[in-house]
């Protein structure tokens, strides 16, 4: 409850314990047993912070925060816990509270969409559970799609990209480093698993605006419901899309200093799957956002079973902590006990470790900071009840909400944009169109050579027959000739021998003259 500009969370006997709006942005803890009460108590936080004008984030996991819409319902137990808080004395009344209900799967709630690039290779790799050599390979896939200008919006663009990188794996390691063709098969398997999952759904235009989170109705904050029903049932995916949330709102978010409210408070539900099995990159990215996000004005709230869920370094920034019971069956719940004890600044009032383990349901340890940001002593409350409806409200009603809010048509209908996939294809066909092109040429320029050498081929089997012919004719117009000046020849050789040597001068001047008239007509037919 919002009362005296405080974010009143419970009382310590006649002692109200309650947030400072300025420090509450220096992040929480909300930690304890399955059934101690947690969930109550992010509702009556959530509740206080709307009432104080601030919007709120919150991942609906176990699906009983949709009541927020509707007014709580009056029971004998409320009205016993109205009357030992003294709230019919504050003003206390049943309400509702302004709710958008998102969903990334877009079934109970506005669609939540993201676009790869915005996700990040980091997160991807969280995502899809790769091996630091891959996600350094994917790492470099998301320089080179920036350094191409190629946008990367869905599912589709990351298979092209990946396989795009298979098959030039040599030219692109050579300019980005190593890549092999197993590691990038590897990735696409991990593609087409995240794709199974529900990816092709949430990968896509139009992204989501951070920026639509911080929104006021009446003057309250508005409580922005994620549905985690379906989300949660895969880890990985649970948490690197709320990890991603909380990056947009690091990176988008302008730096505003100390301001007297948060603009922003987000609740982080079952923390612990956040930082199972996590890479050192990704550990030391959150450790980043948690510390500087409070001066984008954003509180962090990590609700968790146990404390030790939480590393060191993240646990160190949590200046605002309520810790519901916890059990110790076994020394190593023993040791979590005193883990979470530690972490208080001690009460003389009260053993630290044992309250832990006898606190009820709605009772919680509760040290929130002072106006100079020290961490008060801790408190032993009952936790304040809420003002909503506790527990659900049916899917047709959420339905009924989420429909009628104006972030519904901006956000319903997913957009195909020209990305990676479609200027890869693109690509692709007009190198398949120049090889044919290519390939055509050769083609052309065999066929024409080929062609040349049949004609030529045509060309020197017509000559030589026209040279065999030219050949026959004069030889036989030689032999002609020959025969008929071997004969003139001979007439007047035997002519002019007879006359100067009678008949045997006759016969040798006839062969001699024969001969001589041959041969000349042969020189001429050569």
């Amino acid at each position: 409850m919002f009362h005296e500009n405080k974010i009143w969370i419970g009382n310590a006997g006649e002692k109200k314990v309650s947030i400072l709006p300025g420090m509450a942005n220096r992040h929480g803890l909300i930690a304890g047993a399955t059934g101690t009460g947690k969930t109550v108590t992010l509702k009556v936080l959530a509740e206080s912070f709307s009432d104080a004008g601030v919007p709120v984030f919150l991942a609906d996991v176990k699906g009983d925060l949709s009541g927020m819409c509707r007014p709580g319902e009056d029971s004998e137990d409320m009205q016993e816990r109205i009357k030992r808080f003294g709230l019919d004395e504050t003003g206390f009344a049943y309400s509702d509270y302004p709710t958008a209900f998102w969903d990334i799967y877009g079934e109970n709630g506005i669609p939540l969409r993201t676009t790869v690039s915005e996700m990040g290779p980091v997160l991807l790799a969280k995502l899809m559970d790769l091996n630091d050599t891959q996600a350094d390979i994917l790492t470099c896939l998301f320089k080179m799609s920036d350094d191409e200008e190629l946008l990367l919006v869905d599912i589709k663009d990351l298979k092209a990209m990946l396989q795009y990188a298979s098959e030039h794996a040599s030219e692109i390691s050579a300019k980005y480093g190593n890549v092999t063709k197993a590691s990038v098969a590897s990735i696409i398997r991990g593609v087409v698993a995240l794709e199974a999952s529900g990816g092709d759904q949430f990968f896509t235009e139009p992204g989501f605006n951070i920026k639509d989170f911080i929104r006021t109705e009446g003057g309250r904050g508005m409580i922005n419901i994620l549905d985690g029903t379906k989300l949660a049932s895969d880890p990985r995916l649970y948490t690197a899309f709320l990890l991603y949330l909380l990056s947009e709102l690091f990176e988008s978010l302008p730096e505003v200093g100390d301001r007297d409210k948060p603009k922003l408070v987000f609740f982080f539900d079952e923390a612990h799957l956040l930082f199972d099995d996590i890479s050192k990159s990704l550990r030391q990215k959150i450790e980043q956002i948690v510390k500087l996000i409070r001066s984008k004005g954003v509180g962090v709230y990590f609700c968790t079973q146990n404390p030790r869920d939480i590393p060191d370094e993240v646990l160190a920034q949590l200046g605002n902590k309520i810790q519901h019971a916890l059990h110790a069956y076994t020394p190593s719940e023993e040791r979590a006990v005193k883990t979470a004890a530690d972490s208080f600044r001690s009460n003389p009032e009260f053993d630290t470790k044992t309250a832990i383990m006898e606190l009820g349901v709605g009772e919680a340890l509760i040290s929130v900071l002072d106006d100079e940001g020290v961490p008060a002593i801790v408190e032993r409350c009952k936790v304040l009840p809420p003002a909503s409806l506790i527990g659900p409200v049916d899917d047709d009603e959420k339905r009924d909400i989420f429909r009628k809010d104006d972030y519904y048509k901006k956000y319903k209908d997913p957009i195909e944009t020209d990305s990676a996939y479609e200027f890869l294809e693109r690509l692709k066909t007009q190198q398949e169109e120049k090889k044919q092109e290519e390939l055509d040429k050769i083609a052309e320029e065999k066929k024409a050579a080929e062609e040349a050498k049949a004609a030529e081929k045509e060309a020197a089997a017509a000559a030589k027959e026209e040279a065999a012919k030219k050949k026959k004719i004069k030889s036989a117009a030689g032999s002609v000739a020959s025969t008929t000046a071997g004969t003139i020849g001979r007439e007047i050789g035997k002519s002019l021998g007879g006359k100067v040597g009678g008949k045997y001068g006759k016969t040798l001047g006839g062969n001699i003259f024969a001969q001589l008239g041959r041969s000349i007509m042969g020189t001429f037919f050569k």
